[in-house]
């Protein structure tokens, strides 16, 4: 019994771990037009901002599948939450110490790495804990990913209205201290193991796998799919549809998160009389239609349920191809979350990147970017429809 309330404790500090993940992801797209007009950084310089903090995951995926086992599980997640503080503190600290857009980049480059251990770490340590209902569970682990987006965004948009904008440097070292704490929580839970020494599969067999390299296609467009709109959210709704700062994080990623947040919920309760798979595929269409209201809809105010409304689509993307991977390839071990995440990442580069290149060509519309966005989610419904047919030739 002691045993269990301890685990409880390891996927309290998972769920912390993906609320740190949300501070190192949602925090800096809040000031996107605050660097502009303070540090006269064009949006394509912001966009590698954003290409920088993905692409560093990215590697960090990479790389983790290789040498995560050898360095121990603990070492790797305690190293990921002390970067992603340092990293958080020093972008209100290293701009004011040099160029701006060079220490923007070094935050970026150090919260990068944090992250992206934690994007691999997190949840091979949930699915390992001794739980029923791991479909469920995995859904409501990856629902504090959107909970903490929420308390970043609501949090940060009260400090501005009570300190002002130009005291966001201070409120990017407080929102250090939750990695700070994390880390330290760490240092005391339990953490077992995903698979027995010596059964996980090699990365090798890995790679001979169709299945894996479905599941990677899958998580590259669930990434694209939720990225391209959450990281835009915040400036589509002040630049295109002409709101105001504090109602566009209001209305635009805090309303995502929330509605993300919530399908999580939903599906963990739901879990066991849904099949998976067809709830992914009517989120896939779900999310089309999503961007389609965001980009074409004449009032504001439907533009945004539109961008809340692919909030609510996307939840179930990444945490159901974990749960998918889990199930079809239950050896995988650590390296096969490692290598998802990796797909995930490059899914969550590409999206935003596209995004706002196409802007860029279009004179800086936002909306030519996010109908060119739409065809992850598109590409999804592809892939799961081959997903059920190779499931019912095997």
């Amino acid at each position: 019994m002691r045993l269990q309330r301890s685990y409880r404790h390891t996927m309290a500090a998972c769920y912390l771990g993906f609320v740190t993940q949300a501070a190192v992801n949602s925090f800096v797209p809040l000031l996107f037009l605050t660097f502009q007009s303070e540090y006269h950084i064009s949006l394509e310089r912001i966009t590698l901002l954003v290409t920088l903090n993905f692409g560093i995951q990215l590697l960090v995926d990479l790389l983790s599948a290789r040498f995560v086992d050898r360095i121990g599980v603990r070492p790797s997640i305690l190293a990921a939450h002390l970067l992603s503080a340092l990293g958080l503190a020093g972008l209100g600290i290293l701009p004011e110490l040099m160029d701006p857009y060079t220490g923007l980049l070094l935050s970026v480059i150090c919260y990068a790495v944090g992250g992206g251990l934690i994007e691999v770490l997190v949840s091979p340590i949930a699915e390992a804990c001794p739980t029923e209902g791991k479909e469920a569970a995995m859904s409501l682990l990856h629902s504090f990913y959107c909970w903490g987006c929420v308390v970043v965004i609501l949090g940060s948009t009260a400090f501005f209205a009570l300190a002002g904008i130009d005291h966001w440097r201070l409120l990017a070292c407080l929102w250090a201290v939750i990695p700070l704490v994390n880390f330290l929580y760490f240092t005391q839970v339990p953490i077992a193991p995903l698979v027995e020494e010596g059964s996980a599969m090699s990365l090798s067999a890995l790679f001979r796998s169709r299945l894996f390299w479905l599941l990677a296609l899958l998580m590259v467009c669930a990434g694209a799919s939720e990225q391209s709109m959450s990281q835009w959210a915040s400036a589509f709704a002040e630049s295109g549809l002409g709101v105001s700062k504090a109602a566009g994080d209001l209305a635009g990623p805090c309303f995502f998160a929330v509605l993300m947040g919530l399908s999580r919920v939903i599906h963990a309760r739901i879990s066991r009389r849904v099949e998976l798979t067809r709830f992914m595929a009517g989120c896939g269409a779900l999310c089309a239609v999503s961007y389609l209201l965001a980009v074409f809809s004449p009032w504001p105010v439907l533009a945004l349920m539109g961008c809340g409304l692919c909030g609510f689509s996307v939840g179930i993307m990444w945490p159901g191809t974990f749960s998918l991977a889990a199930r079809g390839l239950p050896a995988g071990g650590t390296a096969l979350f490692a290598l998802l995440a990796l797909a995930g990442d490059l899914g969550c580069t590409s999206g935003p990147t596209v995004v706002g290149l196409v802007s860029g060509l279009r004179d800086g519309r936002l909306q030519s970017g996010l109908l060119a966005a739409m065809v992850f989610p598109l590409l999804l419904l592809l892939l799961l429809r081959r997903y059920r047919r190779s499931l019912k030739s095997a």
